[in-house]
């Protein structure tokens, strides 16, 4: 039995999966607001009402809103802030008493979609997360892509591509750079500009950017905004104007799981999936390059 564990900013989700996939148990909390110890203690007391309703242990993989630090071990880059510097997963192993893994929730939520989603089968899935943040994550060859430096798929904060007159100003973005992705493309955003034509062109030149890098089979959307239909035809007639390419095979595939893949993907993190069991391919792994 696999737990997943998705730390949200308002919510915790926990999950339970057999080796085949199939939910054994699942509850939603909500997070403590600002307040770490308490945060702790409601991931331990879900593991521990999941693991006495199965009467099993189980291994566990929690889906966060940031990144652990390469160098230091504690969390980085979270909009989640009183994670931010914490050493998440040292006090959750005490806490839980055994080994924890961790990665980015946009991670997660590719690596669901990449087992048993829309990127089922495809050599390189790129998840896209389009909700109050941008974020994404890469899967190759069922290998979780995290980077030297723990920022792979890192999207949203990267700059817009060829920014045009509508696009300036440059926008300020929380993590104190300009003109970031995120602020173009996520959920306030498109709010406070609510003209889908612009969105659609914006979405399709930051994305003809990740297949001119990565080339992916299929990119898969997640968040509130991957639930607007438009978007899979408008946006992939647009980024062949960007892409350097004659043809642009990479398919654009709304999510499968909605807003439940990321903490499957949490789940995911441990090797020996129903994937590498059930059709002889390697199970979901992590690779630092």
């Amino acid at each position: 039995m696999r737990i997943g564990i998705d730390l949200g900013g308002t919510k915790i989700e926990i999950v339970a999966l057999d080796a085949e996939g199939r939910e054994a148990f699942r509850k939603r909390v909500s997070t403590p607001q600002g307040d770490y110890a308490g945060t702790l203690g409601a991931i331990a007391g879900l593991v521990g009402e999941c693991e006495k309703t199965l009467r099993q242990k189980a291994t566990v993989g929690i889906g966060i809103p940031g990144a652990l630090s390469r160098v230091t071990g504690r969390v980085k880059n979270a909009n989640s802030t009183c994670l931010i510097g914490r050493d998440l997963k040292g006090d959750l192993e005490s806490a839980l008493g055994r080994e924890v893994r961790i990665a980015n929730d946009a991670n997660c939520f590719a690596l669901s979609e990449a087992v048993d989603g829309a990127g089922q089968g495809a050599s390189v899935v790129f998840g896209v997360i389009l909700g109050t943040g941008v974020g994404g994550g890469i899967v190759v060859q069922g290998a979780l892509l995290e980077g030297v430096n723990a920022i792979a798929g890192e999207w949203g904060h990267n700059p817009l591509p060829l920014p045009r007159a509508e696009d300036l100003p440059l926008r300020d973005c929380y993590c104190g750079r300009k003109g970031c992705i995120e602020t173009y493309l996520s959920g306030p955003a498109l709010q406070k500009d609510p003209c889908m034509d612009r969105y659609e062109e914006r979405l399709a030149r930051a994305l003809a950017g990740v297949i001119n890098l990565l080339d992916p089979d299929v990119i898969v959307l997640g968040g509130g905004i991957s639930n607007l239909e438009r978007l899979y035809a408008n946006v992939p007639m647009r980024w062949g104007a960007y892409v350097f390419s004659d043809q642009v095979a990479t398919r654009l595939a709304r999510n499968v799981h909605g807003d439940s893949s990321g903490v499957r993907g949490a789940a995911w993190l441990w090797e020996g999936s129903a994937w590498g069991q059930s059709s002889r391919r390697p199970g979901p792994t992590t690779t630092r390059a």
